[in-house]
């Protein structure tokens, strides 16, 4: 008998309601057990995910409507994880957009759907959270509408059928309108059915397959999760494994293990036909991107290409005075082998070694990848230090180019002056201002990704956290030469200790401070930022001077303003080229690459 299949990937911007609708399609149809606990945002597994409320990996699961089983893959909507997009985009034959009736579609709305209509997918556009207060559902569909005649590449893709959705609540209606008080997800499920077609693919012809994920289980090893083209794998089956560096010598190999997604969870199976998603296991030397064929076939199918990293970062071993109290993983190889179990996963992100056998360079689409990276690294128990990011560059007819951003920028009316005026020194442009929300204005711009490093975190400060970013990789543009960093310069501590409030008195005079009294210390750790520009290498460690004489006006302690405690990604933000995140389970430190002061002098000469 022949099983009835959809495969369709859930793809939206950060925060519009998308890993919610999911969970909604879930219960609706019965995906959970009786006996599974229910949770919200299910299928953001990663701690990470659930804490910063967007999806950072690419995942499936599979439902029942009717006769039809359903593949729901659920993808990221940060630019930053765009590789897990399009290695989702690699399982499906059609797309559910999600765009946020209020927000309309945002730059990574437009890069996901550019990537769509490029593989000629078919889209489904859910407008979700009609209910809001301020939703424009009228607006956004025309501006949705603009995307595609911007992006389509025929005009069959010019018609697409329009939903309206409260996925919170598990209601849609089709058109325009507020979805009935007891309407369902029905209309949304049978337009899936009609708009996706089954995947195609001759059962009877020799296994083709492409793996676009990996997984790893503490029994089975590695584990690779694709898509069968043609033909059918078969538990045990022999097959042949074309890699990057096969040279048409593909290895042969034995499937150990055969499963499907059923659920939030997956059901092992005898064989998979072709359209089917898989995860088979017993084949270590399996890579994202590789082809799983019949040994009777002579080529593989095309390799999955993905976008080039644009930012980097060196990664090397904690070398601070206070390195290994924290951590339990804190040597080079450690780092190292924990660095090569990423990239296995995660097709964005490339590594490559230094000069120094303890640092190695990490490149990624963004600042928030490589930070998310950092940060479960220091969860798992690792101790390291981390540089400045700086962009990839490459040439073009001879030029040297750097990459570019495009972003919106959703803020209070009084701050449009901000935004403005925070672009110009970062070589930045208004591309467009248009009103949104009663007193706010949506400012778009374009910017080199090198002069954006920074700009979220002054942004969020300058606008005491009312302002909303996003933004993209829109290509390459021609070096725009040096660009300005933070104005202030660093307090540098000049020896070990624990800080005291009578030094932090002093010195919160002369700036800002990082640290509170009784903090612990080393010499070239950085505690604070100066209101001038130039280094300041200060004591603050030193303790008041006890004398017999009481004063009733100084015993009543010093009184500190509150410090700037830095986050993992404003102390990335934050540093310059001669300083270093160190980061530790427990502490995030800044600190200047040479810790003694001679050190600095010395490194400076040399330039």
């Amino acid at each position: 008998m022949t099983i009835k299949l959809r495969n369709v990937a859930l793809v939206a911007h950060v925060d519009h309601g998308k890993t919610t609708l999911v969970d909604t399609l879930l219960r609706s149809t019965g995906a959970f057990a009786a006996h599974q606990a229910i949770v919200d945002r299910v299928m953001d597994s990663d701690d990470q995910e659930r804490e910063r409320g967007i999806t950072i990996l690419a995942k499936a699961a599979r439902i029942n409507w009717g006769d039809t089983l359903i593949n729901l893959v659920d993808t990221p909507g940060h630019a930053d994880f765009g590789g897990e997009v399009e290695r989702a985009l690699a399982l499906v034959d059609g797309i559910v957009l999600l765009v946020d009736a209020a927000e309309g579609p945002l730059p990574q709305t437009r890069y996901v759907l550019s990537k769509a209509l490029g593989l000629g997918l078919p889209v489904i556009l859910v407008i979700n959270k009609v209910d809001r207060g301020d939703a424009r559902p009228d607006e956004v569909l025309e501006e949705v509408e603009q995307l595609f005649l911007d992006l389509a590449s025929s005009d069959d893709q010019l018609g697409f059928p329009v939903i309206s959705a409260v996925a919170r609540e598990g209601r849609a209606m089709m058109g325009i309108g507020m979805p009935a008080a007891d309407a369902d997800l029905s209309c949304l499920l049978d337009t899936i059915l009609s708009t996706v077609p089954a995947p195609t693919g001759d059962p009877t012809a020799p296994l083709t397959a492409l793996v676009t994920n990996l997984d790893a289980s503490d029994y089975l090893g590695r584990l690779a999760i694709g898509r069968v083209h043609s033909g059918v794998m078969t538990k045990g089956q022999t097959v042949a494994l074309w890699g990057k560096d096969t040279d048409g010598n593909p290895l042969k190999r034995r499937i150990a293990q055969l499963s499907v997604f059923d659920g939030i969870g997956r059901t092992e199976v005898d064989s998979i036909s072709a359209g089917d998603l898989f995860v088979l296991a017993g084949i270590s030397e399996v890579e994202v991107g590789d082809t799983i064929s019949g040994t009777d076939v002579n080529a593989p199918l095309a390799r999955l290409e993905v976008d080039e990293p644009v930012i980097r970062m060196a990664f090397g071993v904690n070398t601070s005075p206070y390195a290994g109290r924290d951590g339990k993983f804190v040597t080079s190889r450690h780092l190292k082998d924990r660095l090569a179990k990423e990239i296995l996963g995660n097709v964005s992100i490339k590594i490559t070694d230094t000069d120094s056998p303890d640092v190695t360079s990490v490149a990624g689409r963004g600042e928030l990848q490589l930070a998310v990276l950092i940060e479960n690294m220091r969860r798992e128990g690792f101790e390291l230090q981390v540089g400045r990011p700086e962009v990839i560059t490459k040439e073009i007819n001879g030029k040297k180019h750097e990459p570019l951003e495009s972003g919106t920028c959703d803020v209070p009316d009084e701050h449009v002056g901000t935004i403005t005026q925070a672009l110009a020194p970062r070589k930045g442009r208004v591309t467009d201002l248009r009103p949104g929300d009663p007193g706010r204005t949506i400012v778009s711009f374009e910017a080199p990704s090198r002069g954006l490093i920074g700009f979220r975190s002054m942004l969020m400060s300058s606008t005491r956290g009312t302002a909303l970013l996003h933004q993209t990789h829109a290509g390459w543009t021609a070096w725009v030469g040096e660009l300005p960093h933070r104005t202030g310069g660093a307090m540098i501590a000049d020896r070990v200790g624990s800080t005291t409030g009578y030094a932090l008195d002093n010195l919160q005079l002369r700036g800002e401070l990082f640290v509170d009294p009784g903090v612990e210390v080393y010499e070239g750790m950085i505690i604070g930022e100066s209101a001038r520009g130039e280094e300041m290498v200060v004591n603050c460690v030193r303790a008041k001077e006890k004398t017999n004489i009481r004063t009733h006006s100084h015993d009543d302690g010093p009184k500190l303003a509150a410090p700037v405690v830095h986050t993992l990604e404003t102390a990335i933000e934050w540093i310059g080229d001669d300083e270093l995140v160190e980061v530790t389970p427990k502490n995030i430190r800044i600190r200047k690459r040479g810790l003694a002061l001679e050190d600095r002098r010395r490194a400076a000469k040399k330039g």
